[in-house]
């Protein structure tokens, strides 16, 4: 059993110490608003095998399927709507004995970087609840930056997961493409997402990682993972970008303080450029819609989900029922990924993109023939205020050019937390050729005895 969470297993082994741990959540809860739904008698009642994590309590982002529990995408839409089977990469932790004990608040749809486009509930930052958590898997980070759990899974479509993971100031793992099962996953943009993972330590996070793996015949885009060849575990050369602009001050200093931890550990620094960072975000906001826009027509009202009170027609009953149950963001990417598939404007955008994020992978595999890992920011600031004060929809969507370049090539990527500024989290991340998370995990465990831990005030380990 790994050593950071023995002792969580107790937290839901009597109805006594179940108190105090839910008393514990509930103190959490009221501040920062991470769960949408929260049962632990629900997670208990489900079916689970022994194994590396018998009892221990973990939440689920709700975009992925856990039995009897709700699946709502943050949206008016599903809100109600329980679903009757299980994702395929929680159900491997179950059958290790892990219990979900809630599903976590999130963007709408996955939608966005602050979980502020959430229709339900809000989220905040557990370091400072003026500010956001980060997105679209804020509850998920928020949650296990509270201690509410020991990690959470999450969906990462653009850094979903890894931006979060940053502003929370825990580790958020987006596995390479294909290695993790997408069953039960809601889906958004079939080609970008994958299920990820934030978690407290390097440890707990591995560990779920190699559980939830490989292939899955209920996915036709899983893949089978390969087995590690020992000399290429150890990363020695690590790439840097020649130059990183728009970085604000917090986050320059906390880059910069990266390179030097890196140095001061042996670590050959080999400076790069990746020409087609420049086009990342058309790219990936090009193929993002398109793939939303037919992900999410069968959202209609008919088989499942939000129905309009009245209408005259079936026509009428779609149109009310999408107006009512979408929120502006969702409504906003479908029209933007319906008109780039039109017929006249596919070569013009769509084909367009998908050549840029070929040239995306050629500059990758040259990176990578020189260096091990790629280190690069995760967001150019630190977590932002909600509301007027922080940034708008337009602004978050310039910001996310460090972490889209991942899901386009269908890297792993991990973020990982480099201490405080102005008393919120900093973060970086690594990026690695294709199954290759284990130079990830080694590399950030080197990173962990450098960066001091940290934990928000009123995080606490005595109520276990």
């Amino acid at each position: 059993m790994i050593q950071e969470i023995t002792r969580w297993a107790d937290a839901l082994s009597d109805s006594e110490k179940r108190r105090i741990y839910e008393a514990y959540v509930d103190t959490w809860e009221a501040k920062i608003g991470a769960f949408l739904q929260f049962d632990t008698e629900l997670g208990l009642s489900l079916p689970r095998g022994n194994g590396s994590l018998s009892g221990i309590p973990f939440a689920v982002k709700d975009n992925i399927a856990v039995e009897s529990f709700r699946l709502t995408c943050g949206s008016k839409i599903l809100e109600s709507f329980e679903v009757p089977y299980t994702a395929t990469a929680v159900a491997r932790l179950m059958e290790h004995g892990a219990i979900p004990v809630g599903k976590t608040n999130l963007d709408e749809f996955g939608m966005g970087s602050s979980t502020d486009n959430s229709s339900l509930k809000k989220t905040s930052n557990p370091y400072d609840t003026k500010r956001v958590a980060g997105g679209s898997s804020g509850g998920s980070a928020a949650a296990v930056a509270a201690g509410i759990v020991p990690f959470a899974l999450g969906s990462d479509t653009g850094g979903s997961v890894r931006q979060p993971a940053s502003f929370c100031g825990v580790y958020g793992l987006k596995p390479t493409y294909g290695s993790v099962s997408r069953y039960g996953l809601v889906a958004y943009a079939s080609s970008l997402e994958v299920i990820g993972i934030c978690a407290q330590s390097i440890s707990v996070l591995k560990t779920v990682f190699e559980i939830m793996r490989g292939e899955d015949p209920l996915d036709h885009s899983s893949l089978p993972y390969p087995a590690y060849h020992a000399e290429g575990l150890q990363a020695k050369r690590v790439a840097v970008l020649d130059e990183v602009a728009g970085l604000d001050e917090p986050v320059k200093a906390a880059y910069e303080r990266s390179i030097a931890a890196l140095k001061s550990t042996g670590y050959s620094l080999v400076p790069v450029t990746i020409p087609s960072l420049e086009y990342v975000l058309p790219a990936y906001y090009t193929i993002a819609t398109a793939e939303a826009s037919a992900n999410l027509a069968r959202y209609t009202g008919v088989a499942y989900g939000r129905r309009t009170d009245w209408a005259e027609n079936p026509e009428e009953l779609i149109r009310k029922s999408r107006t009512e149950g979408l929120g502006d963001e969702v409504k906003l990417r479908i029209l933007l990924g319906t008109y780039v598939l039109r017929s006249g404007f596919q070569d013009q955008y769509y084909i367009r993109a998908q050549k840029i994020r070929t040239a995306m992978r050629k500059d990758f595999e040259r990176v990578f023939a020189a260096s091990d890992i790629l280190l690069l920011p995760v967001f150019p600031t630190l977590a932002f205020p909600h509301g007027n004060d922080g940034m708008d929809q337009f602004q978050q969507k310039m910001a996310d050019r460090f972490t889209c370049t991942a899901n386009l090539a269908g890297l792993p990527a991990l973020a990982f937390p480099t201490g405080l500024e102005n008393g919120l989290p900093t973060g970086m991340q690594f990026l690695a050729p294709p199954f290759c998370e284990e130079r990830l995990f080694m590399a950030a465990e080197r990173m962990r005895h450098i960066f001091p831990e940290i934990h928000p005030e009123g995080y606490r380990e005595d109520w276990r």
